[in-house]
């Protein structure tokens, strides 16, 4: 069985005026020194354009210390030698300048973007595993541990990197957070053919993963497609699913904008797959970010051009979402996000899905990236509806993993390389 676990390092870089400490980290590549301030040619690219930005000013200003620690994105950052936690704050303070000097307008300038690109890293650990189901091998990551389980899965054509930070946030306040790579997406096995890529197949996988795992059951959740997957497992093992997260879900009302959108796609990527594939190979080789949301758009653009025309074909062919009917016979507890200003994620859908479904509350998003970009308020309202369903659901026995599964411990192909 191939298990990894990945750690975040421990890493600091002061620029400017007062001495730089003496930081050369193997695990980091950060390096830097009196003369020049900072070397970026070696540092993590993450956080490279952010410190380039700043060596500009920061003599003038004073010092700019990054400190990436373990618990990033629990890093400090001091600017005009003043100290101010990122945590999960999107951005500083606006008090955040020097008492005086000519740096003042620059530091108020330059200080939000910086803060922004540092709290969107996320370098915190998780375990990386793979299972099989239906013949394919799926990879999954684990952030925490307990029993509380919660599974999270992504958008169409996407990956788990786009809900790690999501991931790291809630098990720090005690969940067991378990990212699936659906078939044909992320570091899964990706099936050529159709038939492989409808929503209540990827439903499946959702229930294998906790068979693996010998979970009894968990709160389900996921963002558009991952909602609409949440959905479907919770028709097809509704005693498995003890809550549902569902962001953005996409519901009948959608389905002609989704055509309209996709359908075309599948048409552009079937028509110039062969110009497409060296393009999709460069993207495959470029360094990763550590910025989830990024690095899974960047993976997205890396798939094969025919792996990604069958995922469409085969979402485009299959069911959207439950029957009205089916809908209204799920008794988990459900939080839907909503935002507007989206026709494939209309607010409407969201509204139309809390009234269908017996126990939902709806909580509007200021908007589709405040869960990736800002995602503080959000996150509580998560926590504390996972808080409520633990409260209110009786601890489940193991339940046996079914054929077709492996369980921790058993031997399996070795995963494929990253």
């Amino acid at each position: 069985m191939h298990h990894q676990q990945h750690r975040g390092p421990d890493a600091d870089v002061e620029i400017g005026s007062r001495p730089s400490a003496d930081n050369d980290s193997p695990r980091t590549g950060v390096c830097a020194d009196r003369a020049s301030g900072i070397d970026t040619g070696r540092i993590d690219t993450g956080r490279a354009a952010a410190i380039r930005l700043a060596a500009a000013v920061a003599t003038a200003i004073g010092t700019l210390r990054v400190g990436a620690g373990r618990g990033w994105p629990g890093a400090t950052v001091i600017i005009g030698n003043e100290l101010h936690r990122v945590g999960f704050r999107p951005l500083l303070s606006d008090d955040v300048a020097p008492s005086a000097g000519p740096g003042r307008a620059a530091l108020r300038a330059v200080s939000r973007p910086i803060s922004v690109i540092a709290g969107l890293v996320e370098r915190r650990p998780f375990d990386e595993e793979w299972f099989e189901h239906n013949g394919s091998r799926l990879r999954f990551e684990t952030h925490g541990t307990g029993s509380h389980v919660v599974v999270l899965t992504h958008g169409l054509l996407l990956d788990s990197q786009m809900n790690r930070r999501l991931a790291a946030d809630l098990a720090q306040r005690g969940n067991r957070v378990l990212l699936l790579d659906l078939p044909g997406h992320g570091r899964s096995d990706k099936p050529r053919h159709a038939t492989a890529h409808r929503m209540d197949l990827y439903a499946s996988s959702v229930v294998a993963l906790l068979d693996h795992l010998q979970v009894g059951s968990a709160v389900i959740g996921g963002v558009s497609l991952g909602a609409n997957v949440a959905l479907h497992v919770a028709e097809l093992a509704p005693e498995r699913v003890a809550g549902l997260v569902l962001e953005m879900p996409v519901l009948e009302w959608a389905v002609p904008a989704a055509a309209f959108a996709f359908v075309p796609m599948l048409i552009g990527v079937r028509a110039a797959s062969a110009a497409m594939r060296p393009v999709a190979a460069t993207i495959r080789r470029l360094p990763r970010t550590q910025i989830g949301v990024l690095d899974s758009f960047l993976a997205s653009a890396g798939t094969d051009p025919t792996e990604v025309a069958a995922v469409l074909h085969g979402i485009l062919t299959g069911p959207i979402a439950p029957a009205i009917d089916a809908r209204r016979a799920m008794a988990a507890p459900a939080l839907v996000i909503g935002h507007q200003l989206d026709a494939i994620h209309p607010f409407a859908d969201a509204a139309h899905l809390v009234r269908d479904l017996p126990d939902a509350r709806l909580v509007r998003a200021r908007s589709v990236t405040e869960l990736r970009l800002a995602p503080a308020r959000l996150t509580e309202v998560i926590a504390d509806f996972l808080d409520e369903v633990w409260a209110r659901t009786p601890q489940t026995a193991p339940r046996p993993a079914r054929a077709g599964t492996r369980r921790r411990g058993s031997g399996r192909p070795a995963p494929r390389p990253a």
